[in-house]
This record gives C-alpha cells, structure tokens and sequence, in this order.
C-alpha cells in the first residue's frame, strides 16, 4: 500500500493519498483545490487516480474535487446522502472500494455535518484490523468537530451533537485499538476547539485522551461539544455552499494581472479590496490608502475569508514573486475574483506619495499613556472567545477578527482607537480593517496581549 498524508499548515488542513502498490490505482481523499502535489505523487509512483473521495461538504476550504477530476478523469465520491451539482457516484454505509488487495469501506458518521463520512482503509482485504480511518471532521486528534456550522440552514447544533455522539460510539470507537486515526485538521482550524498539533493517532489513545471521548451521556457530551466552539470565519457558510456546486476550475499557474496604482484606484472606487500580502512591519511604514494587512506568513487565506466579502473584486499587494502564491491561497477558500496585483510596491509608493498612508503602532507604554490621556479611548480586542477567558486589557470591547465586519455598526469611528490580538498579527489586519472602512484614528499594539500581560508582570511590587 502506499499512504501519504499531504498537510497544509496554512489551512491546518489533511488530505490523502492511498493506492495499491500491485494496481497503481488510487484514491485520493479531502484534496485541496491547487491539486499539483497530487498529480504530482500519481506520476512520481505512477499511479491512476480513479477516484476523487471526500468526507463532507467542507466549510474552511473550496475542494479540489472538481480540478482533480477534470485533470485525471477520476469519479467524485460522497456518502450517499449527500446532494451535489455535479456527478458523483454515492456510498451506502459499509460499502466498500477495492483498490486491488487494498481495499477502503466507507462508514456514514454524521453530526459535525448530515452527510459526514469516515474511510476506513485496509492493507490488504481480508486483515482483521484496518491500518486506518480517516475520520474527517467527526474525529480529531484531541477533540471531535463542531457541529454548530449549520444553524443558518436549520439544523440545530444539539441534533448533530446528538447524531455525533452516535457516529463515535457506534462507528469508530468499534474498531480496534490499534487502529491509526487520520483527521482532516489539526491544530489551528475553526473546525474544533480543543485540536491537537499531532496529525495523527490511534483509536487506543482517543479513547484514552480525548475529552469528548470519556464516559459520558449523551446530554453532557451535547453539552461539552457544544460550549467554547472559536468564532467560525465569515467565509464558512459561502464554501460550503460552493463546494456543492459546479463552479470555474482553478488555473493555478495564472499569474494576476499587473495594475497600475491608478487602474487600483479605478478599481477601489468599484468597491475592490486591495490586500496587502507583506509584512505587519513593512506595511506599517508604507501602503495603498484603503488597503488592508494580511501577512502571507500567517493563516492568510482564513483571515481574509474573515474580513473580505465573498465574491468581492481584490487587488494583491506582495513581495516580488508572491503575487501568484497569494492569488491560489484566495483560491483554496474560493476567493477567486482577484482582478489584479500591484509589482514593485515599494518603487510604486516612491512614484506616488498621495495614495500612500502609514499605519500606527503603538508598544505597551504608548498603549498606556493613550489609556490615561484619552478619555473617549476605543480599545478592541479581536482575539477569539478561548483566548479572552484568560483575561482582557481593562475596558476593551471584544470583536473576534471572523466577526470583525458584522461588528463595524457597533463602533465609532470618530473615536481614537486601538485594536490588539494575541501577537499583533490579527491586529495589524483588523486595525487596517478599520481604516479602510473610516476609522479616523487607528493603532494597533506591537506584541498585542502578550506584550501587555509581560510589562504588568514586569512591573515592581
């Protein structure tokens, strides 16, 4: 058998590469939508992707089951229950796929989604125990998904509690000990609250380790799963959808456009959104009036699903030879509507000083002398619900950066405001949020929360 697990950090996201070292042929499992690597692996062991599988309708990320059909003329798999757009054949719980002497059945585990479904994959077709399951979002390393995405479509998250309580211990606790588990996430996805930074497992060590997986009712584990969930990106319920549908296969070897700081401008005033790629740092010294910060070096495209519209025109901001990289990472969430991208930033700000602004940024002594001298201060944290239960900056209003835009009407924007996260990564986003949206007075704090408990603990008794 050849397994492979393919990780993306940025999305903290897992697919899989399982074939039959005897057949060639394969299957591959939850692919993301920039679909090389597996193409790659196909021709590196000469294999034949036949079929395209995938767990559930993804919320955090657009799959890539129709680019790797259309590039390999593979058959899109679901649980059965599940309803598409699109042709693709659907699996009865306990069916089975052979591959050749490795063979994958197919177990219906609903509650984190109705059509969820785990993988179980055996070497060889007649082994007692399965070499592994691959859980999806019903099972992860540390915790079980959340089943509170879909309220919007009336499902209640206590009936899909209810039903993955019932997934867990009628379908995957069953099988042995010595089974491997395989998730879709890890640690950093919205999709749980508790996710390990392990990528892998065993069903021995769940059963031992995971919270949701210990003795329990039925009541109080709808109650533990359901309670402390992060904030989900605004973007969920939009990939989703698309991931039901035909929609435009991604060309991931496109470079965007190149625009002028002018032909922007026109696009800005057409409700554009320019998203500057660089560094907080570099950003901070110098950008576009009205753009927005999200640094490529950190959860890029899940921070821009939470404070750009779906469907929005954008403009990329990068670093010399990042534009492309930037462009398909807006593409793993289905933000495909990048008109363009602005090459050699830093000559085009020198050439244009007008349509330039600098950002602030305010260290802990700043941030306090602000606090003292400022009375109509606006302090704004934008860190998520877990992260706020071990404490807040005196007065701060809460504002989780995926909530940021439905949280606008709710600010003033006449008055001197600060924003602060974990770090000052999220900061620096959602502080330059807020100036493109009229927020006259804008900071951020270097170091966010971390910085400020540090420098309180620093201080003498």
């Amino acid at each position: 058998m050849i397994f492979e697990q393919h990780y993306l950090d940025c999305l903290s996201q897992a697919s899989y590469v399982i074939a039959d070292e005897g057949t060639k042929r394969a299957v591959v499992v939850d692919p993301r939508r920039d679909v090389s690597p597996y193409l790659e692996t196909a021709a590196e062991h000469g294999l034949s992707i036949e079929l395209v599988l995938e767990t559930h309708f993804h919320a955090d990320f657009l799959s890539g089951h129709l680019e790797l059909a259309a590039a390999t003329g593979a058959e899109i798999g679901y649980g059965n229950v599940a309803e598409t757009e699109f042709a693709m054949r659907g699996f009865a719980d306990g069916e089975r796929y052979s591959l050749g002497d490795v063979t994958i059945e197919i177990r219906h585990t609903p509650g984190h989604t109705p059509e969820s479904i785990s993988i179980v994959v055996y070497e060889h077709a007649d082994d007692d125990t399965p070499y592994a399951v691959l859980t999806g979002d019903t099972m992860f390393i540390g915790d079980v998904g959340r089943p509170d995405l879909l309220s919007s479509v009336g499902v209640t998250a206590d009936e899909l509690a209810e039903q993955l309580y019932d997934s867990l211990h009628g379908q995957l606790l069953t099988l042995p000990d010595e089974t491997r588990v395989f998730p879709a996430h890890g640690a950093g996805s919205a999709c749980g609250k508790n996710l390990s930074t392990d990528t892998s497992s065993t069903i021995g060590e769940q059963r031992a380790g995971n919270y949701a997986l210990q003795p329990m009712s039925k009541d109080e584990f709808v109650a533990a799963v359901t309670e402390g969930q992060p904030s989900a990106p605004a973007y969920f319920a939009y990939d989703a959808m698309l991931n039901r549908e035909n929609r435009p296969l991604l060309d991931e070897d496109a470079e965007p456009a190149a625009l002028t700081v002018e032909e922007i401008g026109r696009w800005q005033r057409r409700g554009a959104v320019v998203v500057d790629a660089r560094d907080p740092v570099e950003f901070a010294h110098g950008h576009l009036i009205g753009s927005v910060n999200i640094g490529m070096a950190g959860r890029y495209a899940e921070f821009a699903g939470g404070v750009v519209q779906p469907g929005a025109p954008i403009v990329i901001v990068a670093d010399e030879g990042q534009a492309r990289e930037a462009k398909n990472r807006l593409a793993r969430i289905g933000f495909d509507h990048v008109v363009g991208c602005l090459l050699d930033p830093e000559q085009a700000f020198l050439d244009h000083p007008g349509e330039v602004a600098q950002g602030s940024r305010l260290d802990v002594a700043g941030v306090r002398d602000a606090m003292a001298s400022t009375p109509d201060l606006q302090l704004v944290d934008v860190r998520g619900p877990g992260e706020t239960e071990g404490g807040v900056i005196e007065g701060a209003v809460l504002a989780p950066l995926p909530q940021l835009n439905s949280k606008l009407s709710s600010l003033d924007a006449s008055k001197p405001t600060i924003v602060y996260c974990a770090g000052g990564y999220r900061s620096s986003i959602a502080a330059s949020r807020l100036a493109a949206a009229g927020f006259t007075d804008v900071s951020d704090l270097l170091g966010g929360y971390g910085a400020w408990t540090a420098a309180h603990e620093a201080q003498p008794a």
